[in-house]
């Protein structure tokens, strides 16, 4: 069964999730009845306070979790489905890493489980390592990492197949300021690049600057849902933000609100704490100071880290499609002279559409009787090598 609306890259209709006792009561109704629409090209926010059903309600969509009831579709099928599974990126909630592999090591092995060619791997893994800022600890070990530094990995791994939906279960969660801003700058990025991504947080301030569209979950229900900016805008309010103005001009607007029967405050506006620990943090940076954790490789301007994250993305697909150019012109032009007669003989008839005939079945190779006879001879040796050893004990 496919979606019926194919502009939807995820949909989930009436979808329930009800968790039981030992004896089958119900007791925990961790999602229910919930409706959900994901357009494509979207960045849509799953929003809600810790228990209220954002993660259950992704790893049904993903297939993880059998529903009660109700059907989710993924890319126009089911997430069971392989073919719809290596479309997808996902970085749970605790990224569940082998701790005696090195981050490279991690990354070549997620790229094996998608099938990736050794030449894709090289290539996604060192600019995936370069862009969560690990590139210098590329060969430590995943055990010894901080729970921030995992979490970089994590994400690298929920790249490294170029996915077509991303979906991330508390992206931020455990990182420094740095590596938030640069998983918000990804996420923008991969939308404005066509990619749809699903983010579960509840850290509100992340998701209102990357998302379109977001749900807010309580108790498994789906309570409000719609665009940001409908959302979140004041009608009842107005907003005036001009450059500095002298003390004449401000007391001339005062009086005319005033006089409009409105009020007013005027105050500077305030840089954003994230912004400000940023430029802080590339002041050390460039000052070469030192540091055994992670190191950010994007400048702090808006337009510099876009430039920068863009360049990263641009390498990523590089590297797929230099790989398949490289496999088109080492492709066999002829069929392998390893095959045999009667292989050769089958391709032949398939190519030609004709019922195969399929080989006489051979005989069975006949032990020759010279091998009877010599295991005749060693059983006999065995016989009697056992019975000398019985002589001695008695």
């Amino acid at each position: 069964m496919a979606v019926t609306n194919e502009q939807y890259v995820i949909e989930a209709v009436s979808l329930t999730k009800i968790f039981a006792d030992w004896w089958g009561r119900s007791r925990v109704v961790a999602v229910n009845n919930v409706d959900l629409k994901v357009r494509n090209n979207q960045v849509f926010g799953l929003l809600g306070p810790n228990g209220s059903g954002k993660t259950t309600m992704l790893k049904m969509l993903l297939g993880l979790l059998h529903p009660t009831k109700g059907r989710a579709f993924i890319l126009g099928g089911d997430s069971k489905d392989t073919r719809i599974t290596s479309q997808i990126g996902f970085l749970p909630e605790e990224s569940y890493l082998y701790p005696y592999l090195n981050a490279r090591e991690t990354l070549d092995f997620y790229g094996r489980l998608f099938g990736l060619n050794s030449k894709v791997r090289k290539a996604r893994i060192d600019v995936l390592l370069d862009m969560v800022g690990l590139s210098g600890m590329a060969s430590r070990p995943i055990g010894t990492f901080s729970k921030g530094m995992a979490r970089r990995i994590g994400l690298a791994q929920a790249l490294i197949n170029d996915p077509k939906l991303l979906i991330l279960d508390e992206p931020t969660s455990g990182l420094d300021p740095i590596g938030t801003r640069q998983i918000k700058d990804l996420i923008v990025e991969l939308a404005r690049r066509g990619k749809t991504v699903l983010l579960s947080s509840h850290l509100l301030a992340d998701a209102e600057e990357v998302c379109d569209r977001v749900a807010i979950l309580y108790g498994g229900i789906v309570q409000k849902e719609g665009k940001i900016e409908e959302l979140l805008e004041q009608k009842d309010k107005t907003q005036i933000t001009s450059t500095v103005l002298s003390e004449r001009t401000l007391e001339q607007i005062r009086r005319i609100v005033e006089k409009d029967g409105g009020e007013i405050e005027i105050k500077p506006p305030m840089q954003k704490l994230e912004s400000y620990f940023i430029d802080i943090v590339n002041q050390a940076q460039k000052a070469k100071k030192y540091t055994s954790g992670a190191v950010n490789t994007f400048d702090a301007s808006d337009a510099q880290r876009a430039a920068a994250m863009s360049n990263v993305l641009d390498k990523l697909v590089a590297a797929k499609v230099d790989a398949q150019k490289l496999e088109k012109v080492e492709a066999p032009a002829v069929v392998e002279t390893e095959k045999t007669g009667a292989d050769l003989n089958v391709i032949n008839q398939l190519a030609q559409g004709s019922e195969i005939q399929m080989p006489e079945p051979v005989e069975p190779v006949k032990k020759p009787e010279n091998i009877h006879v010599q295991d005749e001879i060693k059983k006999n040796i065995l016989d009697e090598l056992t019975k000398s050893e019985e002589n001695k004990n008695e």
